[in-house]
């Protein structure tokens, strides 16, 4: 009898710890899952509003340029417009996925965005007096953003350690 209740609590101590190590195994698997769900959304908010951003800051470009030259621009600046609708709605999205410090540099690519948008907006002559320092700003702002989302993310950029900047083509 002494025999079987041994065999009987192994069987059950077994079972007890297989089950553990299943569920433990399965949650772990579980957050995993979810924190690579997260992590895709948090790239792709990330990727798109800074893709907005730079079709803004062309686009403010494009508009100064035409207004320099003496054509007209309001192609440029309606596209501009239209760029800034859209990042707007963007910026909403990666506020609610980023961490704080890749949130407070999105609102620095914003005020500075904003500056570079009312410079266009300008009269000729006007415009251009400022509007290079202005686009300098935005990207100085986004390769702050840069660096934000890739210790979001946890990244590492192959080549160099976080925080070296670089100038991004726009």
């Amino acid at each position: 009898m002494t025999s079987q209740i041994i065999t009987l609590v192994g069987v059950l101590a077994g079972a007890l710890v297989s089950f553990v190590a299943t569920h433990w195994a399965e949650r772990t698997r579980f957050r995993q899952t979810l924190a690579t769900r997260w992590d895709e959304r948090k790239l792709d908010a990330y990727i798109q509003y800074i893709s907005c951003v730079k079709e803004e800051v062309r686009m403010a470009r494009q508009a100064v340029e035409a207004s320099e030259r003496g054509e007209d621009n309001t192609e440029a600046l309606a596209a501009m417009e239209a760029a800034e609708a859209r990042r707007s709605v963007l910026f909403e999205g990666l506020i609610l996925l980023s961490n704080d410090a890749a949130a407070d540099a999105a609102r620095t690519v914003n005020e500075r965005t904003w500056s570079l948008l009312n410079s266009a907006r300008r009269p000729a002559g006007e415009a251009s007096t400022h509007h290079r320092e202005l686009g300098n700003l935005v990207i100085e702002a986004l390769n702050s953003l840069h660096g934000a989302a890739r210790q979001d993310l946890a990244m590492q950029h192959r080549n160099r350690p976080l925080g070296r900047r670089q100038t991004p083509a726009l």
